[in-house]
């Protein structure tokens, strides 16, 4: 019978040759993070203009927009390892998700904390129950099912499979955050940078968002890796533990 699973993927299923690439990785992601978000942040906070209506309060831009981004991404993120998990049985992409939820929860509460601090000085409230704000707030409540799901089970592979279905049947809402915008009558402004046409923010606004939110990509992987270690970690021990157990 031969491995329905894409080559790239049946590479590195083996845990230990998984593990030799992450140590390779991993001091060149958490290096990339540092350099990029101070350079982001230099150039955020020090660099680019107030903006001509919402003067230095756009600032928090330079944190939201990057959060905002990433919780999407790592959702999408999930959902692809879920879809693995469940169609090729790949023995990573389960904790490969497990892993990431925690993490896509982290940029989601922060991209609704900073909104709010950046939403009651530009539209005088600090919620509005309008398409984007309220299905970012559902995307929120879907990390925090993964999570639950992951841990609710006695049997790691059913908590596992609960929270794979649960992270593709919820991928359905990462269009609608995405075209909210366009589909809905919202306070938020429409694209200015992922856009056809190109963005219409000015370079010296969009090059420190850009480096923000490689600096935030770049995070979220540094992390990723050290999650993944930690629970391959957990795996073998709790393997070693039941095969003691069974003598």
């Amino acid at each position: 019978m031969t491995d329905a699973r894409p080559a790239g993927m049946h590479r590195f299923a083996n845990p230990n040759q998984f593990l030799r690439l992450a140590s390779v990785l991993l001091p060149w992601c958490a290096g990339l993070t540092v350099l990029l978000l101070g350079s982001g942040l230099y150039l955020g906070l020090f660099v680019s203009p107030p903006d001509y209506q919402q003067g230095e309060s756009v600032r928090i831009m330079y944190v939201h927009v990057p959060a905002a981004w990433m919780a999407l991404f790592v959702y999408t993120f999930m959902a692809m390892a879920s879809a693995a998990a469940l169609i090729w049985k790949h023995p990573l992409s389960d904790l490969a998700a497990k892993a990431a939820a925690p993490l896509g929860a982290g940029f989601t509460l922060i991209a609704l904390v900073t909104g709010s601090l950046w939403g009651k000085p530009m539209w005088g409230t600090w919620w509005v129950w309008d398409a984007r704000l309220t299905s970012v707030l559902i995307l929120f409540f879907l990390y925090l099912g993964h999570i639950a799901l992951t841990n609710a089970f006695d049997d790691p592979a059913r908590g596992a499979r609960a929270a794979a279905v649960l992270a593709l049947v919820g991928f359905v809402n990462v269009p609608i955050i995405k075209f909210s915008v366009d589909w809905w009558n919202t306070l938020h402004q429409p694209a200015s940078v992922l856009r056809l046409g190109g963005p219409s923010i000015d370079a010296s606004m969009l090059w420190p968002l850009l480096l923000m939110g490689l600096a935030f990509t770049f995070y979220f992987f540094t992390l990723l890796l050290l999650r993944l270690r930690s629970e391959i970690a957990a795996r073998k021990a709790r393997a070693l533990r039941l095969a003691m157990t069974a003598r």
